[in-house]
């Protein structure tokens, strides 16, 4: 058996380890700008980026000062002003904020004592202590604000700022178009991963039938196909809700392209490229996605469908953490961490593939379900309710897998992400499925 001095060693090195990371990403995309880029609000849809780094130190403050530690409040005066259901985006750049300077000073303050606290922690007490899940969830929200504001700098209009070296050259995949799923239960969701968050628990049997899955996410290349065969002018492939907001919207393609002549360009990052045609397509909603899976006769996986295909191992009938096993992701296995800014080409990291051959189930871009958000049996919110269970009903789709701009603290197989139907700014992606023909 361990040492029990040895696991609070491993556990406090690793929530340091994640702390640090978060909070080296969050210096870099809130240094890379001048302050009017800063304050700016760049879209509707997102907070100005001082708002998210003070709010990233606000929420460190109130989980790991306040409630681990029980210390009194730094500020109690902008409490309000960083609680994010208290304020809609839209409203935020007419709060009375903290300048970037300010903002700074006190995310770093916040820091300080919290590696204080992290310094003589027990990890033991509380299910708020226990296995260092406070730190944990504090660098999952962290990093989750850092991928938030990576979508503000994609909005954002102006030269670029940000750098990172393209995923490898990775040979055109010619592997099958599909894998086939066996039908069966398998365990959905988990009850021992010590940072999963509440929606993803508790671990539960799951029956599901047997399907196909697309072997890799949906490429521009075959989204181009759909445009061209007039997909946004068709509505046999779109829901009556999703024609609504084609037809309300004007859409004509994902988000962020345009059409140049004979080929079609993007804006990524500040610069405009020719869409690559084997990387996964990316800025694609749920009605759009939708509708080009009914285009070409398929259909969404189910959110159990996805998770199967993404953990379940028939030789041993287990479900895994990863696609790969159980070990932590690695540069070989998947492409997260803001490493690049891009999706790597379709087909990319074998050594990530599932053991039905599934590859790209975790990074390069979020992927769609066909499922609406919903807790599993047995649910029950923690630390606090605004997490998850408000969110939860018809009017959320889930999204799973992570992209390039997640952290691998803030994605495993277990990972629920969800957004409304329209969303487009987030690095969302797609596969299809269909279900297996009996007999």
């Amino acid at each position: 058996m361990t040492h029990p001095a040895h696991d609070a060693e491993t556990l406090r090195e690793r929530a340091l380890t994640t702390l640090l990371a978060a909070r080296d990403r969050t210096t870099l995309l809130t240094s890379c700008v001048e302050e009017p880029d800063l304050t700016a609000q760049h879209s509707p849809l997102m907070s100005p980026l001082v708002w998210d780094l003070a709010h990233i130190g606000s929420q460190e403050e109130l989980w790991l000062l306040r409630a681990v530690a029980g210390q009194e409040a730094i500020r109690p005066e902008i409490d309000s002003l960083y609680d994010a259901f208290e304020h809609p985006r839209a409203e935020r750049p007419k709060l009375p904020l903290l300048s970037p300077e300010e903002a700074r000073r006190y995310a770093a303050e916040v820091r300080g004592r919290a590696l204080d606290v992290l310094a003589g922690a027990a990890f033991r007490g509380t299910r708020l202590t226990e296995a260092g899940f406070a730190f944990g969830m504090i660098a999952q929200h962290e990093q989750q604000h850092d991928e938030t504001m990576l979508i503000t700098h994609q909005l954002r209009r102006g030269p670029r700022a940000l750098t990172a070296p393209d995923p490898e050259p990775a040979p055109l995949f010619t592997g099958p178009a599909e894998v086939l799923v066996p039908g069966g239960p398998f365990t959905m969701g988990t009850s021992s991963e010590p940072w999963a968050l509440d929606n993803e628990r508790p671990a539960h049997r799951r029956e599901v039938a047997a399907f196909h899955i697309d072997t890799t996410p949906v490429t521009n290349a075959a989204y181009q196909a759909f445009i061209d065969d007039g997909g946004y002018r068709d509505p046999r492939w779109w829901t009556a809700d999703g024609w609504d907001h084609v037809r309300r919207a004007s859409l004509t393609a994902p988000l962020f392209w345009h059409r140049d002549g004979g080929q079609w360009l993007r804006r990524r990052f500040g610069a405009t490229e020719v869409v690559p045609p084997d990387e996964p397509v990316l800025h694609v909603c749920w009605y759009e996605a939708d509708a080009y899976a009914r285009w070409a006769g398929r259909r969404l996986p189910t959110e159990a469908e996805w998770e199967k295909a993404a953990r379940h191992d028939p030789a041993t009938g287990g479900s895994a953490r990863y696609p790969w096993g159980d070990a932590d992701p690695g540069p070989e296995h998947a492409n997260l961490g803001q490493r690049h800014l891009r999706p790597a080409p379709a087909g990319s990291y074998p050594a990530g593939e599932s053991p039905l051959g599934v590859r790209q189930l975790i990074g390069d871009v979020w992927e769609w379900t066909a499922s609406d958000f919903l807790p599993y049996p047995g649910f029950r919110a923690f630390p606090y309710k605004e997490y998850s269970e408000v969110f939860f009903g018809p009017g959320h789709k889930v999204l799973r897998g992570g992209s390039f701009a997640v952290d691998a603290v803030a994605c495993r197989g277990t990972f629920r992400n969800w957004d409304l139907p329209v969303r487009r700014q987030i690095f969302a992606g797609f596969r299809t499925a269909r279900s297996a023909v009996a007999g």
